[in-house]
Parts: structure tokens; sequence; C-alpha cells
């Protein structure tokens, strides 16, 4: 297993679960740094994972998870995941500031759904998984994964309606 060629590409996604769990940039960078020693560490065992991508993702669900819990237990409150600022020069102010309270509140309503929709979604639309490779990342059922994603649609259309109605 050459650890260039088939671990190292793996980053990239592993920072975007990371990300999307702890919704920390920071955090997500150091469970990146420590998933990677831990491959590199066990590169000879990883000969026998059929699935690396896979493997790598449950690695981080789990790394992420616990170290979100941990930092919750401390009441060290998370900060959210900040984007690039939508570049100002080609847009007026009023059109900016919009859209940065529409996507805000977009990324609001994503992070507020439960861990398994909001990783499903994440996967789904932002990875561009198909419903077999998300089912066998997550070890789930294909029928789960698509329930999933029904209701985690449903539960953003529904408020994002809402906030919607309140406006006119």
């Amino acid at each position: 297993m050459d650890f260039k060629l088939d671990i190292l590409p793996l980053k990239n996604i592993i920072f975007r679960t990371a990300l999307r769990i702890t919704l920390n940039k920071e955090e997500a960078e150091d469970i990146v740094q420590d998933i990677l020693m831990k491959m590199w560490q066990k590169r000879d065992e990883l000969e026998n994972v059929h699935n690396l991508e896979s493997f790598a993702i449950t690695a981080t669900r789990h790394l992420a998870l616990d170290r979100k819990e941990k930092l919750e237990c401390q009441n060290i409150p998370f900060e959210e995941a900040r984007h690039d600022v939508v570049d100002e020069l080609q847009r007026n102010a009023e059109e900016s500031i919009s859209e940065q309270e529409g996507q805000s509140y977009i990324e609001s309503v994503i992070n507020s759904l439960p861990e398994k929709q909001r990783m499903i979604i994440h996967l789904r639309d932002i990875e561009g998984k198909n419903y077999k490779e998300i089912a066998e990342l997550l070890s789930i059922s294909e029928s789960d994964v698509k329930v999933s994603i029904f209701r985690a649609r449903n539960e953003i259309k529904e408020k994002i309606l809402k906030k919607k109605s309140l406006f006119l």
C-alpha cells in the first residue's frame, strides 16, 4: 500500500467529514492529522481493508464525535464553521448581506439536523455520493439512506418556508 497514492488523497473527505460533525475548522484539521497519523502507523494492516474511503470516514466520524462529546462535556462552546466571504466587490451591500444571512440560516438549519441526517446530507449533496456508497460508508441500508435524506430535506424545506412566511 502506497501512502501517497492510497491514503493521502483521502485527506479532503476526512476534513469535510470532520468539519461537518465538529463545525470547527481547527478541530477538523486536528482530526485529519490524527487520522492520517493512525493510518500511517497501521499502513501494513490496511492492506486487508476492502474500502479505504469507508474506513477513513468511519474512523473520522468516530473520532470527531468523541472529540465533540468531550468538548461539550467541558462546556466549551463550539464555534460555527466559517466560510469564505462572498466577493463584495461584485455585489452591492444589500445583496451581499441578504445572501450571507440566507446562507448562514441554511447552514444553521442543516447543522441542527440529527447527526445521522446531517452526515447523509453532507455525503449526498456535498460529496456527491450515491445511495449505495452512503449505505456502505455508514454501514446502513440504502432504504435507511433514502428515508433519512427525505426526512432531512423535508425538515430543511419546512424551516425555510416557516422563516420565509415570517417576512411576508
